[in-house]
């Protein structure tokens, strides 16, 4: 056995709640507070999720959003913008001094991705590494149009994304492993020149990305994924998982950092742009 984690199965929760949660974790597992920890949780409303350092001026549709009624929210994670909706998300607290944790972000997502791969064969679908040669010069906005390192593919399609960041000495990853994909809702939450490259774009989606009910031979609830889920990460990182939850002192940790933070513009809409103003200095 490698190691010992605690569980966290958090339920369906708001953005705010669902990325101060995260953060939260990451503190406390630097304090020595809490073990590292695998975190399974869903969105009690449509999300579009933005990376770190992603851009939102004229690469984000606020109409669109708006539209739809879904909440937005920018992630302590890199990578490209994602819908959270009908999906069974996790994400990984874990200290970089474990030795099981390379300082290679490319060979962390590796090691990381044997959870997932045997996830998905607890769940009877046949997944492959996606193992990019070279960089895109195309760059996209839309996670799930393009697979990065390590990322599951069933023929050929994206299937399940993940972000990673490294603080205080702590790993973070996130990832989302979608059942359902509402492709409507999802380019219309994204600017494009005109109405031409935006249909262009959601119809070649289908080619480039699938999700669990797609795949499967038989309909997988969210409950079923996180059992599946389970097992895959214990298996195939060779963990033992002891059920974690909150104490009432930690749950309101968490709601005061997502009142303050996570439901802020100053986060969500300016963080990039003041990082690079101070950078400039």
């Amino acid at each position: 056995m490698i190691d010992t984690w605690g569980l966290l199965r958090s339920g369906h929760d708001d953005a705010a709640v669902n990325m101060a949660m995260d953060e939260a974790l990451l503190n406390w597992h630097s304090e020595g507070k809490i073990p590292p920890v695998l975190r399974f949780y869903g969105w009690s409303t449509p999300t579009l999720s933005i990376g770190h350092f992603q851009k939102v001026d004229r690469t984000i549709g606020f109409e669109g959003i708006k539209k739809h009624g879904c909440q937005f929210v920018r992630r302590q994670t890199g990578g490209s913008a994602v819908l959270h909706d009908d999906e069974l998300t996790y994400s990984v607290i874990v200290s970089e001094s474990k030795p099981y944790i390379s300082q290679s972000i490319r060979e962390a997502y590796f090691e990381l991705s044997k959870g997932i791969m045997e996830g998905f064969k607890q769940l009877e679908i046949e997944a492959d590494y996606s193992i990019p040669k070279e960089r895109f010069r195309d760059r996209t906005a839309v996670c799930f149009e393009r697979p990065s390192d390590y990322e599951m593919l069933v023929d050929g399609k994206k299937i399940s994304g993940h972000a990673q960041t490294r603080k205080k000495g702590v790993l973070l990853q996130h990832g989302s492993i979608p059942f359902t994909m509402n492709k409507q809702m999802l380019f219309d939450l994204f600017f494009f020149s005109d109405e031409e490259t935006r249909e262009k774009k959601r119809s070649a989606f289908s080619k480039k990305a699938i999700t669990i009910n797609e795949a499967s031979d038989q309909p997988v609830t969210y409950e079923m994924a996180e059992i599946a889920f389970q097992k895959g990460f214990e298996k195939g990182l060779n963990l033992e998982l002891v059920p974690f939850k909150l104490s009432e002192e930690q749950w309101n940790e968490v709601h005061e950092l997502a009142e303050t933070k996570y439901r802020s513009d100053d986060w969500n809409l300016y963080y990039r742009k003041r990082v690079l103003a101070d950078g400039k200095k």
